[in-house]
């Protein structure tokens, strides 16, 4: 069972987390709404947890084009 971190706007793999047992209030999920639940966090088959997050490139470009905030995806 992995926790894979990817980004949610270009796709890249942020970081993974191979663990047996992950303790999800370690990670602070806990703290999310089930709204917040539902748009980040799929479940796999094979049992991996898939969280779309934000990577630092896109947080940078978001940080300069505040804009970006209204679309769903600004990386074509």
């Amino acid at each position: 069972m992995a926790i894979v971190y990817t980004c949610r706007h270009c796709g890249n793999e942020i970081g993974k987390l191979e663990q047996k047992v992950i303790d999800t209030s370690m990670l602070g999920l806990d703290q999310l709404t089930a709204k917040e639940k539902e748009e980040m966090i799929t479940y796999r088959n094979n049992g991996d947890v898939h969280i779309h997050a934000i990577c630092e490139n896109c947080e940078e470009a978001l940080g300069h084009h505040p804009n970006y905030h209204e679309l769903d995806f600004f990386i074509q």
